[in-house]
């Protein structure tokens, strides 16, 4: 079976903070991560690996530093990463995104899945997977929570408002997973070496290398963009009430009638 997994690298969103000034996201000295959704599509690739034989191989889009977050896919058990980086990829939106990706989808040729996790922290749109699987014209998934496979189709319980539905689909196939799809591997110790070593599998990839068209990269690709990104002025204080139950719970009642909130 030939498994493709999606990531992407992400500011930790605990630690990213906004340029008052000029709007933009300050990335400079903040720490990055793996999207934690993929984390979860990695692991479930290499468990299809295991169950089925055959090789996974993650993509990512991203700058050069990008290649921190294939080389923790390698120490989990990836056998082939791709690192799309180019200047014209700058500035993709989701469409451009999976435009991007899928071109490079489909210079990998044959594969039987493509996993991706559900969204990334960073935007929360859950837009590139599903976009992925329209532009190569296969069926998708999304949010699944358990998978399994039967020959040549993929049956899936994904995840819904008030519990889950189970749908099947023929292969080859996209599918998105939720956090609860399994339990991420730790690496080994050996591996980790392995990856920041130069056996390790990592290609690197630019427009040329997957025939990508420049006006559908990048911003020439996008028909979305980020007019501007700011932190919400806090316009009301937060007070604390201290004291035994009893007496914090006469302290609201007292400040609700203040306002009228709440009848005598």
């Amino acid at each position: 079976m030939n498994i493709i997994v999606l990531i992407k690298q992400v500011p930790d969103t605990t630690e990213v903070k906004v340029d008052n000034k000029t709007g933009n996201l300050i990335r400079k000295g903040i720490p990055t991560i793996i999207n934690p959704y993929d984390i979860h599509a990695l692991e479930e690739g290499l468990r299809l690996k295991e169950k089925f034989g055959g090789s996974v191989t993650a993509v990512s889009m991203g700058p050069p530093q990008t290649i921190d977050a294939l080389q923790e896919a390698v120490s989990m058990g990836i056998d082939t990463c791709i690192l799309l980086t180019d200047e014209a990829f700058a500035g993709a939106d989701t469409l451009a995104t999976a435009y991007t990706l899928g071109k490079s989808i489909e210079k990998i040729g044959k594969f039987d899945i493509i996993i991706c996790g559900y969204q990334a922290i960073d935007g929360d749109t859950a837009q590139v997977g599903p976009q992925v699987a329209e532009y190569l014209d296969i069926p998708q998934i999304t949010c699944a929570r358990n998978i399994k496979v039967n020959g040549n189709k993929l049956v899936a319980e994904r995840v819904i408002e008030d519990g889950y539905e189970k749908i099947e689909c023929g292969l080859p196939a996209l599918i998105t997973v939720v956090k609860e799809i399994n339990k991420p591997r730790y690496p080994t110790i050996d591996k980790i070496m392995y990856a920041c070593g130069k056996e390790a599998d990592i290609k690197i990839w630019n427009a040329g290398d997957i025939g990508a068209m420049a006006d559908k990269t990048g911003l020439s690709g996008s028909p979305t963009n980020v007019k501007q990104v700011f932190t919400p002025e806090q316009k009301k204080k937060c007070e604390m009430l201290t004291g035994t139950h009893d007496s914090i719970a006469m302290q609201l009642l007292d400040r609700l009638r203040g306002k009228k909130l709440i009848k005598n």
